[in-house]
């Protein structure tokens, strides 16, 4: 009697009825990926022109994998040279970056393949598409009237080809102080991302297309005492080449500012998967410098927030982040890190992370370049 005891009681341990139950998986496990990254270097590009162009400003990237080669777009407002876009070739040896070579530039133009005047674009983020063209984000100068926008542009030539629809919420109805709705001035669509696996799809299959303002709209401003994160927007749109749909919205929560910090928001957003799951760089700028973090972000319980005028004080579902690394624990002195993209495969065949970091044109920064390996992702 007492052997077929033990035998029951071993069964109940197995099958988890009592407390010798296996370790159990919560539901926020379930939410994110296992994701994890190893630091392998950084590198600093010390070219500072190419082709009559000061490079510098780098604040998106973006991966072409069938000629593994990289886009970066300058934020350049047509200031000191045309708005443009970069063509990099990275070296990757030994899982280390051991070069960063300019290979092209091409300007942005518009409709009309003239050459955007001066003020009038603010280009932050870029995304290849399977189209043969890049999709860039504008965050327009909302000091002078000049709306954000988010545009398709040619990847040969750099010819506007469209703009997407831009909700009204998003375009500013005035100008400095008596603003009370849109994306604030030099804070719009910094954080730009196409679906995982969206640039070698066939061009006929629709495509997903997801950006970010850095910083709160102007009419979801919490009071200056709060403690809570800041809630963001961010867009989701399906396209195909003759037609995009937007098709949610999404509540975003920023951490909070930094003591001390005099800047802070969401540089940057990147898919990496099919599932909703993203990495998101959030930067911040004070007396120590930049501080920089990298997290997951799940979008799968998020409710939709496109009908929603204000998201002060308002009850919404956010979408979900963690923490994957504080990359000023690195051991490396960190730059305005703005863009962000899954590079080449490294020679163990795992997902290559790069960074690149915005150096605005400044002496005193650096246009850095971080390499990572990207562990737990699938495919």
């Amino acid at each position: 009697m007492r052997c077929w005891t033990s035998w029951i009681a071993l069964f109940l341990c197995f099958v988890g009825l009592t407390g010798c139950s296996l370790p159990r998986v919560s539901a926020e496990d379930r939410l994110f990926l296992p994701l994890s990254i190893e630091f392998l270097g950084s590198y600093t590009l010390t070219d500072k022109a190419f082709k009559e162009t000061t490079i510098g400003g780098l604040s998106g990237i973006t991966y072409d994998r069938k000629r593994d080669l990289y886009y970066a777009i300058s934020d350049d407002r047509s200031d000191r040279n045309p708005a443009r876009f970069y063509t990099l070739k990275l070296q990757i040896a030994q899982n280390t970056l051991k070069s960063v070579e300019v290979q092209n530039v091409t300007t942005l133009t518009d409709e009309t393949g003239q050459p955007f005047a001066k003020g009038t674009i603010d280009p932050e983020g870029i995304a290849l598409s399977p189209l043969n063209s890049v999709f860039v984000s504008s965050e327009g100068v909302t000091k002078d009237g000049i709306a954000p926008f988010i545009g398709e542009f040619d990847l040969q030539t750099g010819k506007l080809k469209r703009k997407l629809q831009m909700p009204e919420s998003y375009l500013p109805d005035a100008k400095g102080m008596t603003q009370t709705r849109g994306v604030r001035d030099n804070l719009g669509f910094e954080a730009l991302t196409l679906n995982a696996g969206a640039s070698t799809a066939p061009s006929a299959e629709p495509f997903r297309l997801f950006a970010a303002i850095e910083s709160p709209l102007a009419q979801d401003l919490e009071l200056p005492t709060t403690k809570e994160s800041l809630l963001n927007r961010l867009l989701h749109y399906q396209l195909i080449p003759t037609r995009s749909t937007l098709i949610s919205e999404h509540a975003y929560p920023l951490d909070p500012k930094p003591t001390g910090a005099s800047d802070s928001g969401l540089t940057e957003l990147l898919s990496i998967d099919q599932g909703g799951h993203f990495l998101s760089l959030e930067r911040s700028f004070g007396v120590g410098g930049f501080q920089v973090k990298l997290f997951q972000v799940a979008t799968g319980t998020a409710s939709d927030t496109s009908s929603i005028e204000s998201l002060r004080g308002a009850k919404v579902r956010p979408v979900r982040k963690e923490l994957l690394q504080d990359l000023n624990q690195l051991g490396v002195r960190i730059d305005n890190l703005e863009a962000m993209t899954i590079g080449a495969r490294l020679p163990d065949g795992s997902h290559s992370l790069v960074l690149v970091s915005d150096d605005n044109f400044s002496l005193g920064q650096v246009t850095q370049f971080l390499l990572f390996r990207l562990k737990g992702l699938k495919g």
